[in-house]
């Protein structure tokens, strides 16, 4: 759930979130399960055969006949075996270089993102488990900056190579345990989600059928949690794109309050706060 704003209109001290982060050993051990994945999908079958022999010659040596070679501790020690040829970092080596990473993460200007944008004030809102979906993977480095502040993170795309290059970097960045790149046709199916947070690159629906732009939006909005965000971001400043003016988008967030961004050149881009329900607005009126 997103923190209130305070009378001033900046974010007012978050309240106790509802699920703590993920420890960090969780995330180590996740950064080194796919660190290892990443090394046996490029090898060949032969080769990770080889060490599947390696892991057996090991593992005979040092049993002596105490215990029963199972496929489990097979398979447990090829990836200890990996392990040592990738020559991953312990979990005080890697902490500290995480740590480092993480910090720079949650810096706008990591993304390339404007500092006092709209998307940073409410990323900085959310609570770990919150989630956030972004349309579009031309909205990538969004999407990464919000997975850094410990939101779960669904970003949805039509084209399939941009979604996997996408996954690539959430990756790279170590950001993939809170980063879901889906392929969705819009307009036709949506996953089942209830966003605090959504981010839209309007260049992503540019080729979208005007009744498939319409129900994707709509879809979205029903999804949204109640006082729910919606940022539709300035239009990429690209020639390959066929131009869809954020503005354009205005007319379905009819009942929403709605905040316009200073203009540029790639159009101004806008903000849409999704009312609260009526029993929301009773209960704050009797507060």
């Amino acid at each position: 759930m997103l923190t209130p704003l305070s009378a001033s209109g900046s974010p007012a001290p978050a309240p106790t979130p509802r699920r703590p982060p993920r420890s960090l050993k969780q995330e180590y051990q996740e950064f080194i399960l796919q660190r290892i994945e990443e090394y046996k999908n490029a090898l060949t079958r032969e080769e990770l055969l080889e060490i599947g022999d390696e892991a057996v010659r090991e593992l005979e040596e040092n049993a002596a006949g105490q215990y029963l070679l199972t496929e489990v501790l097979l398979l447990e020690h090829v990836d200890r075996i990996i392990a040592r040829r990738l020559r991953l970092p312990s979990f005080p080596r890697w902490r500290q270089k995480h740590r480092a990473l993480r910090a720079a993460q949650r810096e706008p200007t990591h993304w390339g993102l404007d500092a006092d944008g709209p998307l940073v004030a409410y990323a900085r809102r959310l609570e770990p488990g919150d989630l956030a979906v972004v349309v579009g993977t031309g909205a990538l480095p969004a999407a990464l900056f919000i997975a850094a502040y410990e939101a779960e993170v669904f970003l949805v795309d039509q084209e399939l190579h941009a979604v996997e290059a996408a996954e690539s970097r959430a990756i790279t960045e170590q950001l993939a345990g809170r980063f879901q790149a889906l392929v969705i046709n819009f307009g036709r199916w949506f996953p089942d989600v209830a966003p605090s947070l959504v981010v839209i690159d309007p260049a992503a629906l540019a080729a979208a059928r005007p009744k498939d732009r319409h129900a994707l939006l709509y879809d979205l909005q029903a999804r949204t949690r109640a006082g729910g965000v919606h940022i539709v971001l300035p239009r990429p400043a690209t020639r390959e794109v066929i131009p869809l003016a954020p503005e354009s988008l205005e007319a379905h967030y009819t009942g929403w309050q709605l905040t316009r961004r200073r203009r540029t050149r790639r159009g101004a881009g806008f903000v849409a706060v999704k009312p609260p329900r009526p029993l929301d607005t009773a209960a704050n009126v009797s507060d």
